[in-house]
């Protein structure tokens, strides 16, 4: 077993337990006690947990909730298929896409793979994607950085200055939160500097979230809602939310 698909198991049961052992996860995982102790530090870096004697418990904070890749594919799993195959629809025949990182995003990735376009260029600081992608042989640029184990996902400065450098035909992005005055947000500061990089790196930038993120606020606000083009949900938006997406010409794609 690789090292973030165990730290995705561990984000997991942490959130499903409230609660993990260190000599239950050495077990579970046929590891030293001693790499626990150093994946529970990491985990706790990221805010996924917080360490105590023995092992850990979830952490806490509204704003700084983040679930897990694993969490969040299991969650409004028919929605995020619906969101998907509406994404694929926009997505060009050739050229190049970023891919978000994200479970939603993993979605088209795999609609893509599925669909064979040879002439399509996936961009992602995604690991899960990126080996989608590749291992169909679909031509793929994954966008290094240090990766979080929360998320899979890469971050940090050099991630972003890649982003910087790029001008994708399209992005698709992912968001904890959209809110009529807060735009899009997510919980972490290193995600959302990426994310901002990514809504920048593009010609076409299209918001996939399910209605669960609707008049959410996560601690930073990663884009305005200017800053997007289209969005792709599972039900139409409603109130402040509906008239500041109008108000901002952003085309509301329900799925």
């Amino acid at each position: 077993m690789f090292a973030e698909e165990r730290y995705r198991q561990i984000s997991s049961l942490v959130s499903a337990d409230g609660r993990v052992t260190v000599a239950g996860l050495s077990s579970r995982f046929g590891i030293t006690k001693e790499t626990v102790r150093r994946d529970l530090a990491l985990l706790e870096s990221d805010g996924v947990l917080r360490r105590v004697h023995g092992g850990a418990i979830a952490g806490s904070g509204a704003t700084t909730n983040e679930p897990s890749l694993v969490s969040r594919s299991e969650q409004h799993s028919p929605e995020k298929k619906r969101i998907a195959q509406a994404a694929l629809a926009l997505t060009p025949e050739t050229g190049a896409v970023v891919l978000d990182a994200g479970s939603t995003t993993e979605g088209l990735a795999e609609l893509l793979v599925d669909e064979a376009r040879a002439g399509l260029s996936v961009i992602t600081h995604s690991v899960p994607i990126a080996a989608l992608v590749s291992g169909a042989g679909l031509s793929v640029e994954l966008v290094g950085g240090r990766v979080r184990a929360l998320t899979s996902a890469a971050v940090g400065s050099s991630t972003v200055t890649h982003f910087a450098r790029l001008r994708a035909d399209i992005a698709f992005i992912g968001a904890n939160g959209i809110g009529a005055d807060f735009g899009l947000s997510t919980p972490d500061v290193d995600e959302a500097a990426v994310k901002t990089a990514i809504v920048a790196s593009a010609r076409r930038v299209v918001l996939l979230a399910d209605s669960s993120k609707f008049d959410e606020e996560t601690l930073i606000s990663f884009a305005t809602l200017e800053e997007i083009d289209a969005l792709i949900t599972d039900r139409a938006p409603r109130g402040p939310l509906a008239d500041a997406l109008a108000d901002t010409d952003v085309e509301v794609i329900v799925a």
